[in-house]
């Protein structure tokens, strides 16, 4: 640049002069007129989501970055959890901080890239409560086979109820029906759900609930992906049955329920089918039971008329005198062997007696030998057990001596005794 132009343009006399916040004013609006509405993409880093329910982040891509910002007046509809490293596809427009003077998104929708949001928000929450435990195989409650009483969540309009009454109503003995009429799609109806589900639990009786819907889109169904309906199922006291939309909608209370039905009508179908197999059970057993109690009279009246044709039926003196007979008989038996036995046993006595006899020590005696006691009654076996003085007793087959010890001799070894 000539020098001349140069200390033209360095001339502050002709021009003017921007204060910071004049310019950084002057950007911002050039940016804003000309980045009302505007789509980006790129991936979340250095997410936050503050306590004044504020969401900071940037978006960035290989080459350069952009500061977001996410207010709550905008973010609290979110459906999915924002989460560093996803790629999202984000609507707004082009502002400048002027406290920092930095140009950012001003974001007023956010979508995943490649997935929906609602099918992400689903997919999040169906990990998170996955990881808690909520969906476990182990803590669902059995269905029970004959319930009295059951309650319905629903719509009081629309169709499923009106389809689930038909099929109760067909049901001879079905259970008692209480409908707890709450919203089922839009705003707060989720908390509707989940507040009638923990009503129920104050009510006497309730053997079980069905919590569902008729078939919708992905966002009509969405009150039953919430996790405040799927946490009140957890807690439910009561056995639930979830049965939203169609066979092909899966939703986190059905994951979250004790049994889930594809239908409405088919959860009806579910509790109607025990009574209806009871009562097809109890009409069988009633005609088995017709049936075997025909046949055992058809069999008592026959055994009925063979006792009348019979010889006994027609004389029974003659039959009485037969077996009177047969009685006396039998006596004449008994006291024979009565007798017999009572002869065996005095012959076996007999036989003992004679045994004992002989071991008598009385035997002996009466052959001859004595047996000789010292004063306390003990046998003297021995010429040493004998003392000098001492007053003994002989006794014989046929009486006693009393003696008096005058001397004792010890016989000595080798002595043949006869001298």
């Amino acid at each position: 640049m000539p020098q001349k132009e140069l200390i033209q343009t360095l001339d502050t006399s002709q021009k003017r002069i921007y204060k910071v916040s004049e310019l950084t004013r002057e950007i911002r609006l050039l940016l804003e007129d000309r980045f009302t509405a505007i789509w980006i993409e790129g991936e979340v880093s250095n997410f936050k989501h503050h306590s004044s329910g504020h969401m900071y982040f940037t978006l960035k891509d290989a080459n350069a970055q952009l500061a977001c910002v996410f207010f709550k007046g905008y973010n609290q509809f979110l459906k999915f959890q924002v989460e560093d490293g996803m790629k999202l596809v984000a609507f707004g427009r082009i502002s400048v901080y002027d406290a920092r003077g930095n140009y950012q998104l001003y974001v007023e929708r956010l979508d995943p890239k490649g997935v929906g949001a609602l099918q992400l928000a689903f997919l999040q929450l169906k990990e998170k409560l996955e990881r808690e435990g909520l969906f476990d195989e182990g803590i669902k409650k059995e269905i029970p086979a004959y319930p009295k009483s059951i309650g319905i969540i629903t719509s009081p309009t629309g169709a499923a109820i009106q389809d689930m009454l038909k099929v109760f109503k067909r049901a001879k003995h079905g259970p008692h029906v209480y409908l707890m009429a709450v919203r089922v799609q839009g705003e707060g109806a989720g908390d509707d759900i989940a507040r009638a589900i923990d009503l129920f639990q104050s009510m006497q009786g309730i053997e079980l609930l069905i919590v569902g819907r008729g078939g919708g889109s992905l966002e009509d169904l969405w009150a039953f992906n919430e996790e405040i309906v799927a946490r009140a199922i957890h807690r439910s006291a009561i056995p639930v049955i979830s049965a939203v939309g169609h066979e092909i909608d899966w939703t986190i209370s059905d994951l979250a329920a004790d049994l889930r039905a594809h239908t409405p009508t088919a959860a009806a179908e579910l509790v109607i089918r025990s009574w209806e197999e009871l009562e097809t059970f109890l009409l069988d057993r009633e005609d088995r039971l017709k049936h075997a109690m025909r046949v055992m009279l058809g069999e008592k009246k026959e055994q009925l008329r063979n006792l009348q044709d019979s010889h006994a039926f027609k004389q029974p003196m003659t039959a009485i005198r037969n077996i009177a007979q047969r009685v006396d008989e039998y006596v004449r038996q008994m006291e024979n062997y009565g007798m017999q036995l009572v002869r065996n046993k005095k012959d076996g006595f007999r036989s003992l007696a004679a045994q004992l006899e002989a071991l008598s020590p009385l035997a002996v005696l009466n052959r001859g030998f004595s047996m000789t006691l010292n004063q306390k009654g003990n046998l003297i076996r021995r010429a040493a057990q004998a003392k000098t003085e001492e007053i003994i007793q002989t006794r014989f087959s046929d009486g006693w001596i009393k003696s008096k010890v005058t001397q004792v001799t010890k016989k000595e070894i080798g002595d043949d005794g006869g001298n």
